[in-house]
């Protein structure tokens, strides 16, 4: 039915064994089969590279199989949609003491829109907003509150503990851009790492 949502949250690291079961489930609490998709949106990241790669796979396999166009949308703006606030500084925390980076504000529609780039940056090198009435949200103002608030002064008004992207903002964000016609094929639906120096280090060890 319009405008409804389902959705399954879980934490932890049996994603690869978790997530095909829970798209089946969540497609038969919705009374929905794959193929009466219109599209998959998916979260492309940044994050986890085991996750996202995870992710993307999972994606490109159902969208070939079921012939749908697929929606990337940002992990840190996913997290922003969640946060019930007009200005969102979202940060996770990407290890090495850095942080994935990302300002986000509102438009009219309720829809998180992106200002400048997403960043992976130590705390103390994240841009600092022209203007005030700034939220933080995500796992990097968890590790790094402390200083984000000293880097950032009074540009933000609070921070919010323990938040996490969900399936309902990715929902909400791919919607709003299957609307607007910026849809991809199957073999686009690829993970955006912001740090792929790290990855290609990775891959030689």
């Amino acid at each position: 039915m319009d405008g409804e949502v389902w959705e399954r949250f879980e934490t932890g690291v049996q994603h690869s064994e978790r997530i095909l079961p829970m798209i089946q489930e969540i497609l038969a609490e919705g009374g929905q089969s794959l193929m009466q998709l219109d599209a998959i949106a998916f979260g492309r990241g940044p994050g986890s590279f085991t996750g996202l790669r995870i992710c993307a796979g999972v994606v490109q396999g159902l969208a070939f199989g079921a012939d749908l166009p697929v929606v990337p949308v940002s992990s840190l703006a996913a997290l922003a949609q969640g946060v019930d606030a007009t200005r969102v500084l979202a940060a996770f925390d990407a290890r090495m003491h850095q942080v994935y980076w990302g300002a986000y504000v509102r438009n009219a529609q309720g829809m998180i829109e992106l200002v400048g780039e997403e960043k992976v940056q130590t705390p103390m090198q994240v841009p600092v907003p022209d203007d005030a009435g700034w939220v933080g949200a995500g796992g990097g103002w968890d590790q790094y509150s402390a200083e984000l608030t000293a880097r950032l002064k009074n540009r933000v008004t609070a921070w919010r503990a323990q938040c996490f992207p969900r399936a309902r903002s990715v929902a909400q964000l791919g919607i709003y851009v299957y609307e607007n016609g910026l849809l991809l094929s199957p073999e686009q639906a690829l993970p955006v790492y912001l740090r792929d120096d790290v990855a290609v280090k990775q891959a030689k060890s």
